[in-house]
């Protein structure tokens, strides 16, 4: 894959992703735990069928099998990232969750400089501040109008990034234990534990989401949000990684919350608030320009 059509595909990959909540809109039946179930089921499935057929059965669950502790730990982020997010679109407007999960890439480089002691740039300590500031500027928002239900579903949806950054810093612990040759064989291969989360959020919230009472129509949706929204672009995204640097990635990948917000607000008339706009604005521009900068330094050390 060329550095071209690596952007391409982490373009493809931001536009499925950014359908979820459009999609939630639309539902009939299916509610909170009982539509995070549905999602995390056909997600599991079309991984299985995807993986299996990429490495073979017994290669998949021979991966599984030996994946260890770390398999563990990052399936139960993914799980984390899985439940909360859908619970979340559930609680309040779409643009409130996917600014909050923007956060991710700010949460992770402060859990690499306090975990694994990695030191961070003037820029990023920049980005985290005005980043923290747009998010406070929303919850102010929902706190000056009494809406425990944004609050609520905004508390959720920071679960995700907190989730996340958990993940990407064991990641990048096993990858530079490999490098310095300390560790080998199972932390090697991580993508299987994306079918672990599926699996446990699954397991976890079908005793919640039970009796289930969601119709055709619905389950259409749910399979068309595990499958094409969240199965086929990891694998995707995890493709594109093998070419792009991270902070490019992580770049590309803001185009979620955009094209999400969009798609809700002229698929599902949900327009944003004044204050979700501008908390939004500080956050994306803050993690934009950090990335940008974080590129451009990358381009002049070569």
């Amino acid at each position: 894959m060329t550095h071209r059509q690596a952007v391409a595909v982490m373009l493809a990959v931001t536009l499925m992703w950014s359908i979820a909540g459009v999609v939630t809109r639309h539902l009939e039946q299916a509610r909170a735990f009982e539509l995070t179930f549905w999602r995390s089921a056909f997600n599991a499935l079309t991984l299985v069928a995807l993986l299996a057929a990429w490495r073979g059965p017994v290669a998949l669950w021979a991966s599984l099998r030996r994946g260890g502790a770390a398999m563990w730990t990052s399936g139960v982020c993914w799980c984390v990232m899985f439940t909360a997010f859908m619970v979340a679109l559930t609680l309040t407007d779409v643009a409130n969750v996917l600014v909050t999960l923007a956060l991710g890439p700010l949460f992770t480089a402060l859990a690499s400089r306090f975990v694994l002691g990695h030191a961070l740039p003037t820029r990023t300590w920049v980005a985290i501040g005005v980043a923290g500031a747009g998010i406070a500027w929303m919850y102010g928002q929902a706190f000056a109008l009494g809406d425990s239900r944004h609050l609520l579903g905004t508390a959720v949806a920071l679960g995700v990034p907190v989730a996340a950054a958990v993940n990407w810093t064991l990641l990048q612990h096993l990858k530079s234990l490999r490098q310095s040759g300390k560790v080998d064989g199972p932390g090697e291969d991580m993508l299987p534990a994306v079918l672990l989360g599926a699996l446990l959020s699954a397991a976890v919230t079908l005793p919640l989401a039970w009796p289930l009472g969601a119709s055709a129509h619905d389950l259409r949706l749910l399979a068309l949000l595990g499958s094409v929204q969240l199965a086929v672009p990891c694998l995707l995204a995890v493709m594109a990684a093998r070419v792009l640097p991270a902070p490019e990635i992580a770049l590309l990948a803001l185009l979620e919350v955009i094209f999400g917000v969009a798609w809700a607000w002229l698929g599902a008339g949900e327009q944003p608030s004044a204050a979700v706009i501008g908390g939004g604005v500080l956050v994306l521009g803050a993690l934009a320009l950090n990335e940008a900068w974080a590129l451009r330094e990358q381009a002049g050390a070569r």
